[in-house]
């Protein structure tokens, strides 16, 4: 059981999911006012003790079934603030249906993931991975590459991440086609948005498929067997959304049985990714460990966000990056 004093239990009560340490110690946050109570949760027995009590939760290091775990300790909690774009993890039954504001990173991490999308595009049409390699069995190879100028690419998912990776690869002269939810005319960024229901139809049109997508219901395995057999043979994937976009079994398959030329991946259904996983050695495959995002000095740019936020709760005013919880992301 806390025990607080009177003066404690007037200051404003946050709880830290975080994995270990002073959370003070997280660049930024030490910024914080005297005035706000931090409480370290960095185990679930840990949040169950710091929960009651607590008006706000900051998710630092992406823990949600820790959240899920203590729920019902949350006893005043009104708002919880996810330091990452992707809330997915966030969204179990319960707390979709409460009343609890949700919101999350939305546009710290735009134009490092779409930097790192143009490097992986660059690297694979450019086949710079093979070379890398017979660099190191000093193997002399002479070969041709292939021109990103021209090439198209299929961005799946207009959110920030999605626009900004469109923005680069135009301005390197890929021609760019975009699938959102719902297609749309006229978008200041797209010109046209198809929908969903396009995505078969053009998937046989891309050199790169671009998966940008939050991860929901919907998209859930999105891209099994059937759709990676609609894809062209020289094409190649790149998932910087959320890892269960994408079946990896399916990939697998698709990879070995030469339906598509390759894989760039920075995301996976289980992280870290398995010793075993054939994802690691297949050819055509470039494995990364979810790092398309962080940058030097992300944090404290995470804890910004935060401390905006934290001022407008404080102040009565609208917060940014609302989560719509019934769709899964902040609405555009």
């Amino acid at each position: 059981m806390i025990h607080r004093s009177k003066a404690a239990q007037s200051r404003r009560v946050i709880v830290v999911i975080h994995g270990a340490g002073d959370p003070r110690d997280v660049p930024g946050l030490d910024r914080l006012d005297d005035d706000v109570v931090l409480r370290a949760a960095p185990t679930v027995e840990a949040l169950r003790t710091a929960l009651p009590g607590a008006d706000v939760v900051l998710g630092w290091d992406f823990r949600a079934s820790a959240l899920e775990a203590a729920w019902g300790a949350a006893d005043r909690l009104r708002w919880i603030h996810w330091a990452a774009a992707g809330v997915d993890a966030t969204l179990f039954p319960a707390l979709v249906d409460s009343p609890i504001t949700l919101t999350n990173a939305r546009g710290v991490f735009d134009r490092p993931v779409a930097e790192y999308v143009l490097g992986l595009v660059v690297a694979m049409a450019k086949d710079l991975p093979r070379t890398v390699e017979l660099q190191l069995q000093r193997t002399w190879l002479h070969r041709l590459n292939e021109p990103v100028d021209g090439s198209c690419a299929l961005v799946v998912g207009v959110g920030g991440i999605g626009r900004e990776t469109a923005r680069l690869l135009r301005a390197a002269g890929m021609n760019v086609t975009a699938v959102g939810r719902r297609a749309r005319s006229a978008d200041p960024d797209f010109g046209t948005v198809h929908g969903s229901d396009a995505l078969d139809r053009l998937l046989p049109n891309a050199d790169f498929v671009v998966l940008c997508a939050p991860l929901t219901p919907a998209t859930r395995h999105m891209f099994d067997a059937e759709r990676f057999g609609r894809m062209r043979p020289t094409a190649r994937l790149i998932n910087v959304g959320r890892g269960a976009l994408v079946c990896e079994q399916a990939l697998v398959g698709a990879l070995q049985d030469g339906l598509i030329a390759g894989a760039a991946l920075d995301v996976f259904d289980n992280e870290p990714l398995a010793e075993h996983s054939p994802l690691w050695t297949l050819p055509g495959v470039i494995v990364s460990p979810h790092m398309a995002g962080d940058y030097a000095g992300f944090e404290r740019a995470l804890a910004a966000g935060f401390l905006e936020n934290l001022k407008r709760y404080r102040r009565g005013l609208p917060l940014l990056n609302v989560v719509d919880k019934a769709l899964g992301y902040v609405p555009s």
